[in-house]
């Protein structure tokens, strides 16, 4: 675990927004954040590292304000040169354990359909779509899924 704000969930988190800025356009996500949500218990950050120390994937979550029981996920991105190695499968797992852990009894998250692997990944994992909530609602190419924890 590592603070939101800290110089590798930075670099990460601005690699994620630009891979988002590429598949939609903008900034990515101009969902507001406030590097204090990942905090514990409200929140957590996660960093995979591999071979070496290197930073190769994040993921985090946040206690949505209006339903203390639902953590939010955040910020899932995978380095491209470390994809296909099961890191987005094991943050996931690790987010859920995390939210768990904080005493959430649920997760949701944002995605979209310019996110094909995203949403294969969320499927395989057990969630199913709900109605779409947060700063996307409403947006045509948003896809909201969650799960029980």
């Amino acid at each position: 675990m590592t603070r939101y704000g800290s110089r590798v969930a930075t670099e990460l988190t601005t690699a994620a927004l630009a891979d988002l800025s590429e598949r939609y356009g903008g900034e990515g996500d101009s969902t507001p954040i406030q590097p204090g949500e990942f905090d514990p218990p409200e929140g957590a950050f996660l960093v995979a590292y591999v071979e070496d120390h290197v930073p190769a994937g994040c993921a985090g979550f946040r206690t949505l304000a209006e339903d203390e029981t639902t953590a939010e996920l955040k910020r899932m991105y995978v380095v491209p040169q470390f994809r296909g190695r099961g890191l987005a499968k094991a943050l996931l797992a690790a987010v859920e354990d995390a939210a768990r852990q904080a005493g959430r009894k649920r997760l949701w998250l944002e995605t979209g359909t310019a996110q094909p692997e995203a949403i294969a990944l969320y499927e395989g994992s057990g969630y199913a779509r709900i109605a779409d909530f947060g700063h996307y609602k409403g947006y045509p190419d948003v896809r909201s899924f969650g799960r029980d924890l």
